[in-house]
């Protein structure tokens, strides 16, 4: 009878589960419906609260990710969403005025900060207001800000640019310790990426690419936030070379001592902002900070234009073999997607857009194929690189007719590497020693335990060489050059956009807009300009789930200027856990660019498995 009764309790409470579940879901369903049903937009200011991180394409967790917890709580902001937004108010009459508030803005990278920059510009053109506020600007923030007709900052905050730099963890001197020994197999003089695992410190070739490449990219930013605020320039250029004595002279009042050299244009705390936002857009006190507004992602989704005959793929974050959701470039997903839409007739041209350091050369090279399957079908092809396409993120821009980037975008890094870890020292330093016999000279190899053999040290060398010389091949032919000629600009080296033209990796500076253009003129569309995103949108479940989850929280808004404008320890030692992992835990061959710098905190992208043998991921990449 004990039996029964425990399996008689168990029915009912997978029963109760079930009823559960169900009336979750439909409660979920019910709110759903209550929420998008019609209500009126509303009018005033256009509010952009840009807590979190500006990208390409958002990550959506999976439905393991939310159920576990494990779910990242950054919000991410679609770039393209927000610059329809404000292109759409310029001739709204119910937008008066566009007010941005950065304190929680995390960056986005240079090259998408510029993008929105315009934008605020066209905006300003219209003859409506744009405004900023923040505790606290950072080097992004200020960039944006520098496009605003008005920059507040708090009495007690500060305007601390720095420029680009910093420093890197290098590990090597940590595998000495614990016994692991790293071999490296790369090309590429400057393919700094493997640095940190054989040095303890940057190489001079390394050193001389990177110090160039933040140069470049300090005088893009300049150009940027100089041009938008002209009065700005000569302050700027006080404040880049002395900021001390620039404190200094405003008796070591940080805020005073930015409005004084022309940095920003009020102080204010803010609710003083608010009500500066009220004159602008008019004053509802039943709502907080009591001005009516119009919220941006609202706005967005009901100003949306419809599709069209231009498709637009994004390629964004690491690229990885396989499939994922949006936010991580899974070749085969995005393959599969540009497929399908071919297959449909649903695009006259296809525009690739991307902001990816690179990854895995065989989920690069799927979605070249499928690409160069488009271009096999008549379609037009552009590419439209963001913050960054470097490495395998340029592999898959070679097809394209045509390829535009913008002055800080990063690119090249052409080059390829491979790092085993193996672990005999770690075994030796424990006592324990390997033994064991073999068929053939590759039998249990590569062997992480004792060590891989000189032959597949050989064969592994070989196969970065080959990818190599495959990579120059398709870089010669997509620019109409020689390997040779490659060669001498490639070998890993990182480009900036500006100079990336000049060596003819790239077409045409400009942005999406201009590919649009492009794609819509080489396609013949007339006056057409509508676009279909190529991707998959949120499924039902994990809407619901989404819904169950909340928004995310706001974290990232600091309580004070200085615990703004220094990265949190923990985001540091995350982002360098994430590189050495993506490195460790991807495929044994890759094309990646891990010098380039992070440009979103929750763009890094998955990697592959770890339960993935490192020999077999050789052997298929050579196999195919």
């Amino acid at each position: 009878m004990k039996f029964v009764r425990g399996v008689w309790k168990l029915l009912v409470g997978i029963k109760d589960l079930m009823v559960l579940i169900f009336m979750l879901l439909f409660f979920s369903l019910l709110y759903a419906g209550l929420k998008s049903s019609p209500k009126p937009l509303g009018e005033g200011i256009l509010l952009v609260d840009l807590d979190g991180s500006l990208v390409e394409q958002p990550s959506l967790p999976s439905t393991a990710e939310i159920l576990s917890g494990s779910a990242s709580r950054i919000r991410e902001h679609r770039l393209s969403e927000i610059v329809q937004s404000l292109d759409a108010a310029r001739g709204d009459p119910r937008i008066k005025a566009v007010a941005f508030d950065l304190d929680g803005f995390l960056g986005g990278g240079q090259t998408a900060i510029a993008t929105l920059g315009e934008a605020m510009d066209r905006v300003r053109r219209s003859g409506k207001p744009v405004v900023t506020f923040a505790t606290a600007y950072t080097d992004d923030r200020y960039q944006l800000a520098a496009h605003s007709s008005e920059v507040w900052l708090s009495p007690m905050g500060a305007v601390a640019v720095a420029g680009p730099g910093g420093t890197n963890l290098y590990f090597k001197g940590l595998f000495d310790k614990l016994g692991v020994t790293a071999h490296i197999y790369r090309v590429g003089t400057y393919k700094a990426a493997v640095e940190p695992f054989e040095r303890t410190g940057m190489s001079p070739e390394a050193r001389e690419n990177a110090q160039a490449l933040a140069g470049a990219l300090l005088e893009t930013w300049r150009q940027d936030v100089t041009k938008a605020r002209p009065k700005a320039s000569a302050g700027l250029t006080r404040y880049l070379a002395n900021p001390v004595a620039v404190a200094a002279g405003a008796g070591g009042d940080l805020a005073r001592a930015a409005m004084q050299v022309g940095l920003v244009d009020r102080l204010g705390e803010r609710h003083q902002f608010e009500a500066r936002l009220a004159e602008l857009g008019g004053d509802d006190r039943r709502l907080p900070g009591g001005f009516k507004r119009v919220a941006v992602r609202d706005y967005a989704h009901r100003t949306a234009p419809p599709g069209g005959p231009i498709g637009v793929v994004t390629v964004a974050g690491t690229i990885v073999d396989g499939t994922a959701g949006p936010g991580t470039a899974a070749g085969e997903t995005i393959a599969r997607a540009i497929e399908k839409a071919v297959a449909n007739d649903a695009i006259k041209a296809l525009i690739v857009r991307i902001d990816s350091p690179g990854g895995s050369v065989t989920a690069s090279e799927r979605i070249r194929q499928a690409i160069l399957a488009a271009k096999a079908k008549g379609i037009p092809v552009v590419a439209s690189m963001g913050n960054v396409a470097a490495s395998g993120g340029y592999w898959v821009a070679t097809p394209a007719n045509v390829i535009f980037a913008e002055p800080s975008t990063i690119t090249g890094s052409i080059g390829v590497f491979g790092i085993l870890p193996s672990f005999e020292g770690s075994l030796a330093k424990l006592g324990i020693t390997t033994d064991g016999v073999k068929t053939s000279p590759l039998s249990g190899e590569p062997d992480l335990l004792a060590g891989p053999s000189p032959v597949a040290d050989a064969l592994l060398q070989t196969g970065v060489e080959s990818t190599y010389r495959r990579f120059l091949a398709i870089v010669a032919q997509s620019r109409k050059k020689s390997p040779a000629e490659i060669d001498r600009i490639a070998q890993g080296r990182v480009w900036d956009g500006g100079t990336a033209r000049q060596i003819g990796l790239v077409d045409r500076f400009g942005g999406l807009d201009d590919a649009i253009e492009a794609a819509a003129a080489a396609a013949k569309l007339g006056d057409e300009r509508g676009v279909t995103l190529l991707e998959a949108g949120p499924t039902l479940t994990s809407q619901l789930l989404g819904m169950v989850q909340g928004e995310p929280r706001d974290d990232s808004e600091a309580p004070d200027a200085w615990s703004s404008l220094a990265p949190a320890p923990k985001t540091l030692l995350a982002e360098a856990m994430a590189r050495l992992e993506a490195v460790l835990d991807g495929p044994a061959i890759q094309a990646t660019c891990l010098e380039c710098p992070a440009v979103a905190p929750a763009n890094l992208g998955r990697t592959t498995p770890p339960t993935a043998s490192a020999w077999a991921r050789v052997a298929a990449w050579l196999a195919g």
